[in-house]
């Protein structure tokens, strides 16, 4: 059960290792009024290891006075391993490895204790990891066997939302949401399937844009491309 309470924030980072990573170094946005496509945007996920990206993540929480906002850096120093280093408010590296021949794994490390677990016990990341290794590839055809992609905006300003197919992951999780500019993927919001608690995960030139900044309809409005 307590790996199944890091589900959600599993998921954003098999994302990440897929699309937040190989976007930190995008191309200069391209300000084309025709409206864009998903496999403008796939098209362009595809990038090799090492990668890197500051971020800042804003969770709300009902058991929260105000939203818990996090930053840090996410590293890939390989294509088979994503790690996750918060170092703001508290210090934690999350890194997981894929595997060929199994699930993959995942270690948390924080104050100065660790543990590690094989992700086929949180039996959705399977087909995650499955689905991102195909949009990071750029293979739309096999993402779409997973999710359902729909595109929004030109290719200036672009919203780019994946909704599961998978039963048991459509439980925690009813769609991410991809903002970009151009070549730039500047922000990823995951909607729960239950309940209002968005997760919000600027990158990238948006996250430098947000500084020290904490009041959340500000960070929405910089995440959805309104502002920065």
């Amino acid at each position: 059960m307590r790996a199944r309470s890091h589900t959600l924030r599993l998921c954003w980072m098999m994302l990440l290792s897929s699309a937040v990573l190989p976007w930190a170094a995008a191309q200069p946005a391209v300000d084309q009024p025709a409206q864009v496509d998903a496999g403008w945007v796939l098209a362009r996920l595809a990038r090799p290891a090492p990668m890197r990206t500051s971020f800042v993540e804003v969770r709300e929480s009902r058991l929260l006075k105000e939203p818990l906002r996090l930053s840090g850096e996410y590293l890939r120093p390989r294509e088979d391993t994503l790690v996750r280093q918060v170092r703001s408010p508290y210090l934690e590296t999350t890194t997981i490895v894929s595997s060929k021949g199994d699930a993959g794994q995942a270690t948390i490390e924080r104050a100065g204790k660790s543990r590690t677990y094989s992700l086929t016990r949180v039996p959705e990341l399977a087909s995650l990891q499955s689905s991102f290794g195909a949009m990071l590839a750029g293979d739309q055809a096999r993402l779409e066997r997973d999710f359902r992609i729909a595109s929004q905006g030109t290719r200036a300003r672009w919203t780019l939302v994946l909704t599961p197919k998978d039963a048991g992951l459509a439980t925690r999780l009813k769609q991410i949401l991809l903002y970009g500019r151009g070549a730039e993927l500047r922000c990823i919001e995951t909607v729960p399937a239950k309940g209002v608690e968005v997760q919000r995960t600027l990158l990238a030139t948006a996250a430098r844009a947000a500084g020290d900044e904490a009041d959340a309809a500000a960070l929405t409005a910089l995440c959805q491309g309104e502002t920065g």
